[in-house]
């Protein structure tokens, strides 16, 4: 009996694909670091059963209609907006992602970055291997304490809460914004509800980790609400933010920096204007890179897969099929 097949958009290590491949003929795309062309991804789509892509890789209608004998997509990423999942849904394909494995992580990565833009860790190593370190001096690349200040976190999901939970440990005051209230994270971190605007003007620190909606959250008139002290974390979606008008408030000083591991275009260009700016801290989408971390995400993805492939239920699915 012929084995289904399954294309997988990069290259990922041996040890797990094997048990992919018990079960499955596999095909990889040979890169790890290069993204496998679009025409590509259609092509293989035509004759695989699953399609094991990453968070960067667009699994649009043109894939979709290919893959006339598609039956799952695993995204390796807790995000899946680069999947059409209501095409997908339509034509009786599942969709699953990797959630709770990377929330830590990534958790880890935000307060890391909040660290970094707040205290200038960046610029100031720059500063040194540029030899321009010449003597002390009272401010001399002076940032901003980050303990018991006011952190507002947008979307106090799973990852919001990890980040709240790190935010308790600098005994900072914990505020949060999210569609539906959280009464267990009021309860187990102290963290007290605001809305939209109340806290943009109240934190010191607002970092956005909201899943990715129609809505751009965070235009000039949201800066415009913050302190001209704020510090602003993007770990989530570019597209949440308008990037000009992020790049118009730092330069404008209606904000004090920025600390981004999201944009809207991925990979992002050297010549992009916010990279200009000596008070932005800008990382390539790294939230849940550790080498624990991104083979766990693997896994759970290439198990998705088996599930489905078994006639099993999958054990992430973001849809549900009729």
């Amino acid at each position: 009996m012929t084995k289904p097949y399954v294309f997988v958009t990069r290259k990922l290590p041996e040890e797990v694909i094997a048990p992919l491949a018990a079960v499955a003929e596999v095909g990889m795309w040979p890169h790890e670091d290069v993204a496998v062309p679009h025409e590509v991804l259609v092509e293989e789509a035509k004759k695989a059963a699953a399609l094991l892509p990453m968070v960067s890789d667009p699994i649009d209608e043109d894939v979709l209609a290919a893959g006339s004998g598609l039956k799952v997509v695993a995204n390796m990423g807790v995000g899946y907006d680069n999947i059409d999942v209501p095409a997908a849904t339509k034509r009786g394909v599942l969709v699953c992602n990797t959630p709770d494995v990377l929330t830590d992580t990534t958790a880890d990565l935000t307060f890391a970055l909040l660290l970094a833009t707040a205290r200038r860790l960046v610029e100031a190593a720059e500063f040194l291997k540029e030899g321009k370190w010449k003597s002390w001096s009272p401010f001399l690349l002076a940032g901003a304490d980050v303990h018991h200040k006011t952190i507002g976190i947008v979307g106090m999901g799973n990852i919001g809460q990890a980040v709240a939970k790190r935010a308790k440990g600098f005994d900072m005051d914990v505020l949060y914004y999210n569609r539906s209230r959280r009464p267990e994270a009021e309860e187990k971190l102290g963290a007290v509800y605001r809305p939209f605007a109340d806290l943009l003007a109240e934190s010191d620190f607002v970092v956005c980790l909201t899943p990715l909606t129609r809505e751009t959250l965070f235009n000039r008139e949201a800066f415009r609400q913050m302190k001209t002290s704020a510090i602003f974390i993007n770990a989530a979606r570019g597209a949440v933010v308008d990037e000009q008008a992020l790049y118009e408030a730092l330069v404008a000083g209606e904000i004090a920096a920025a600390g981004l591991d999201v944009f809207e275009k991925e990979p992002v260009a050297a010549d992009h204007p916010l990279l200009s700016l000596p008070n932005v801290v800008a990382l390539p989408h790294i939230g849940s890179a550790t080498y624990e971390t991104r083979r766990a995400m693997m896994t759970l993805a290439r198990d998705n897969i088996i599930a489905v492939l078994e006639g099993r239920s999958p054990l992430t699915p973001v849809n549900e099929l009729s």
